[in-house]
């Protein structure tokens, strides 16, 4: 990664190499922009193609996978008359990628993508990110974060700070707003001194992932309920930041939510994030695409394997599942609504 002062951090540009992982690592190749592509970002459309502009985390920029295999690069292969800038970046929350889109708005484009892993609801109310630096040691380094105020979003840590914490160093009034991937891994809704004492009971990320292997098959839970009340904080400033992303496109806005591992096994109910997406579009005028009831057609060994536990992410096949399911509504979306 590199620093970016709006969006906090892009990949290193004109790179290629492998990343080793679990289940032998994975190629992974930018473009000079900053983002995983096999090919350069122009902003001149290609005389008789569509295109599309693609956002996302890491679950569409593709960890686990090369970039050929991950569900934008798909379905962009079964039509050759569209083209996908696929924009996301691993370890981003929305607001984030909102202020990336700002940044490409310029490009030419047909459709905006805005594919929204529903975990990301915890990830904008939050200011510091924690993550492995180059050496494998654990650094907190500042994000980019909007507020409501008086009903109106603020952008706060813009540029953003370069600094970089350890966990020692980290100011405590930073304490509360610190954002780690790996304790989303486990817990439904870690906050505050709750969070802190299961952090202590079981503090190895692998250990934790064996305990929700153990109890998550014997309970359906709601592992974000922060979609449970339209009211709540969280939800009101994720529906503000969509919200005045979707009124500043001029081109048609597609929202796809990808869903927690747990929906995919059948093992969590997402029926409070489903509705207040349902709320959104209809606010809107958006158009939305609820993977998971087409996801959920397949036998349920099918879809332990389109989630990568080495990973953390989409596998393999649940990139190709992704994208047999996307393919159609972004080929009528467009055909709908013509150049």
């Amino acid at each position: 990664m590199r620093y970016h002062p709006r969006a906090g951090f892009t990949y290193m540009p004109s790179t290629r190499l492998r990343l080793q992982g679990g289940e032998g690592g994975y190629l992974v190749r930018t473009n000079q922009a900053g983002f995983r592509s096999d090919r350069e970002f122009v902003a001149e459309r290609v005389e008789g193609s569509r295109r599309a502009l693609l956002f996302g985390d890491s679950q569409t920029a593709g960890d686990g996978v090369p970039n050929a295999r991950r569900y934008s690069d798909l379905v962009e292969a079964a039509r050759p008359d569209l083209e996908i800038y696929n924009y996301a970046v691993s370890g981003t929350g929305t607001d984030q990628q909102f202020l990336t889109y700002q940044d490409q708005r310029s490009v030419a484009h047909d459709l905006v993508v805005i594919a929204l892993y529903v975990e990301n609801i915890r990830r904008i109310s939050r200011r510091i990110l924690k993550s492995r630096d180059a050496d494998g040691e654990w650094s907190l380094r500042a994000k980019p974060y909007y507020e409501l105020v008086d009903g109106d979003l603020v952008l706060r840590n813009v540029p953003v700070p370069k600094q970089a914490w350890t966990e020692e160093t980290l100011p405590r009034e930073h304490l509360p707003y610190v954002y780690s991937y790996e304790d989303s891994l486990f817990f439904a809704a870690p906050s505050g001194r709750q969070a802190a004492m299961l952090r202590t009971l079981i503090p190895a990320g692998p250990v934790r992932r064996a305990a929700k292997a153990i109890v998550g098959p014997f309970r359906s839970f709601e592992p974000l309920p922060e979609y449970r009340s339209p009211d709540d904080p969280s939800w009101l400033l994720l529906r503000a930041l969509l919200t005045s992303w979707i009124a500043q496109s001029a081109a048609p806005v597609l929202v796809v939510t990808i869903p927690h591992a747990t929906s995919l096994t059948g093992t969590s109910d997402p029926s409070s994030y489903q509705a207040r997406f349902r709320e959104l579009a209809r606010e809107t005028g958006c158009h939305l695409y609820d993977p998971l009831p087409d996801l959920l057609g397949s036998p349920v060994e099918a879809r332990r394997e389109m989630w990568s536990s080495s990973y953390g992410h989409l596998s393999a096949r649940g990139h190709e599942a992704m994208a047999r399911a996307l393919e159609p509504v972004v080929g009528d979306l467009l055909h709908a609504h013509g150049r």
